[in-house]
Parts: structure tokens; sequence; C-alpha cells
């Protein structure tokens, strides 16, 4: 079981940083590229905070939430090896994962990338390993994110019905809502379907065992 879940870490560790080195050394800061209309689209952007560009303070906050990371992907590391030991549930391993590799993902952005990366700027890209260093020390890194999808774009004065705090002014002056706003990266989508999982699967989780088959796994990943 444990093979299983390092199988599934090792892959989506590996897509997520392919991804951001890419980015990172081919797209200028806020470069907008369409892949599938307004619908999928690489953005680039770099964050100093959490998912879907939260942040939270300035360098001491920084420096905080990455430290925070480190705890983090240590605790759920510990579950992944307790919860190999204890249980044969496919299924569950496959959740923990991917919560794990995503927030593994982002811890090395935050470690590492402001040591190894130049800094990207609006006209230039990022040169991967410097001859005159990175734009800033260990635990400093910015999060690279580049996935932005517009599923919705609806007008406030064609939905006056919705809360006005919905909405934000727009490029042709009126003012929008748009869904889904935030951009984000691949780690952060591995957490978001690992804490869907969950959500929707709770019972498999969190249920009273009251069968020693209970364990098994009805549902293949």
């Amino acid at each position: 079981m444990l093979k299983r879940a390092l199988i599934i870490i090792l892959s989506a560790l590996c897509i997520d940083q392919i991804i951001k080195i890419w980015i990172k050394t081919t797209m200028p800061l806020e470069h907008n590229t369409k892949v599938l209309g307004k619908y999928l689209q690489l953005y680039f952007i770099e964050n100093n905070g959490m998912a879907f560009g939260m942040q939270w303070g300035g360098d001491s906050g920084k420096i905080f939430l990455t430290v925070f990371r480190i705890v983090a992907c240590i605790l759920i590391a510990w579950f992944l090896y307790d919860l190999s030991k204890k249980s044969t549930d496919k299924f569950k391993m496959t959740v923990f994962a991917l919560i794990f590799a995503g927030a593994a993902g982002n811890t090395i952005d935050c470690i590492f990338y402001g040591e190894i990366f130049s800094a990207s700027r609006y006209n230039t890209v990022a040169t991967l390993f410097p001859a005159d260093g990175g734009y800033t020390g260990l635990f400093k890194g910015k999060v690279v994110d580049m996935f932005y999808c517009e599923l919705w774009d609806i007008k406030q004065s064609d939905a006056s019905w919705l809360p006005g705090f919905l909405f934000q002014p727009g490029m042709d002056g009126e003012r929008h809502w748009i869904f889904f706003r935030p951009i984000f990266n691949f780690a952060d989508s591995c957490i978001s379907v690992g804490v869907v999982m969950l959500i929707i699967w709770n019972k498999r989780f969190f249920g009273k065992k009251t069968n020693p088959k209970a364990e098994t796994d009805p549902i293949e990943i």
C-alpha cells in the first residue's frame, strides 16, 4: 500500500515541478495564453502565500507559512505511513497521497525557488540556476501559479439579485462576477481533489467500522 502512495506522490510531484519550471523559464510574469478559449488559460503569476493566490503577512509571514507547510507535510507523511500499516484501503491511500503531493509541491517552491531561479519580470523570463544567485533566500520563494479557468462571466446588470460584493470592476466599465477567479497550479489541484473526495466519501473515512471487510476497496482509482 505504501508503494502505491509513493508512486502517486512522485508522479504528482514530477508533473507539478515540470509544469512550474517550464512556465517559470518560458513565460514572463503575468503572460497569458489561451488553451481552451477563456475556459482554460495559462496565466503566470507568483504568490507569497497560500493556495489560489491567498497571501498573509510580509517576510515573517512568508517564513511562517513555509515552516507551517513543512510541518504539515511531515504530519501527513506520518499519517500516510501509519495508515499503510493499518489499512488495505487503496482509496484512502490515494486520497491522502494526493493531499500530501499537493502540499509538498508548493512547499518545494517556498523552500528552493528563491535560491535556484532569478526573478521573473513582466518583460523577461527567469533563469534556472543563475550565475549571480537567486531572487531571494531559502524559505522565501514564491509559489508558481498558472491555471486560470473563467467558467462564468456575469455582469451585475444582468444579475442584480446577486450580492454586490461578488462583482468587481471590469475593463468595459461594468462590474462582473467571474467564476472561477483564482489562479492555481497542479499542486493546488491535487489538494482540492483529495479534499473533495474526503468530503464526499466522509463516512468511508470517519464512519464506525462494523465489518472487518469494510476496509476492502470497491472503488478502484
